[in-house]
């Protein structure tokens, strides 16, 4: 589309809806950028590299990126870029640990046919992702993010897993990032 017409489109836009979608809004970035590559949440995160598993490559590397991927997928270009340090240094290295002893419980025959879940859900639904065995398509353990409002204080992701040891029931907390007093964005945004 030529840049003239984009731009009498998004200022007619603008007027017509009395500034609520403003020329900065999200969905032109959505609607405009079609040919354009997606963008990366921050420059760490578009370091992935495509990794496939081999008799060489240990699976916890590999689910620890998958891991690392998928968070970031489920907290899109505006929850990311704000917890991603915190997320980093507290948060990631838990959900680490608690893959790699899932990982030494396993025999060297199921490390093989576990597999992490590929679609976090969106809105403010919980899941980031599931480990799961590929060939019984069971979880083994559930990956969570939850929005909590705190009265007088604001709101807090809080992070925790489930395991299929007590039918999901427990809650075990990685623990919690605060986020503003401000109702945050849907989660995937």
């Amino acid at each position: 589309m030529k840049k003239w017409f984009q731009k009498s489109i998004i200022i007619t836009v603008a007027l017509l809806t009395f500034g609520l979608i403003s020329p900065s809004h999200f969905i032109w970035e959505q609607i405009l950028d079609t040919k354009s590559p997606p963008r990366a949440i921050s420059s760490d995160v578009s370091d992935y590299e495509q990794v496939t598993i081999t008799e060489e490559a240990p699976t916890y590397e590999h689910m620890a990126v998958a891991a690392r991927e998928q968070a970031y997928i489920k907290f899109g270009n505006r929850i990311g870029p704000v917890i991603q340090n915190e997320f980093d240094d507290v948060i990631f290295p838990k959900i680490q640990e608690v893959i790699d002893l899932t990982i030494a419980k396993a025999s060297s025959q199921e490390v093989t046919r576990l597999s992490i879940s590929e679609k976090p859900s969106g809105d403010y639904h919980e899941k980031i992702f599931n480990i799961y065995n590929e060939t019984t398509r069971k979880d083994l353990i559930r990956f969570h993010v939850r929005t909590d409002k705190k009265p007088l204080e604001g709101y807090y992701f809080n992070f925790h897993y489930h395991l299929a040891e007590d039918k999901y029931s427990k809650h075990y907390v990685l623990g919690d990032i605060y986020w503003s007093k401000n109702t945050p964005p849907k989660w995937l945004s």
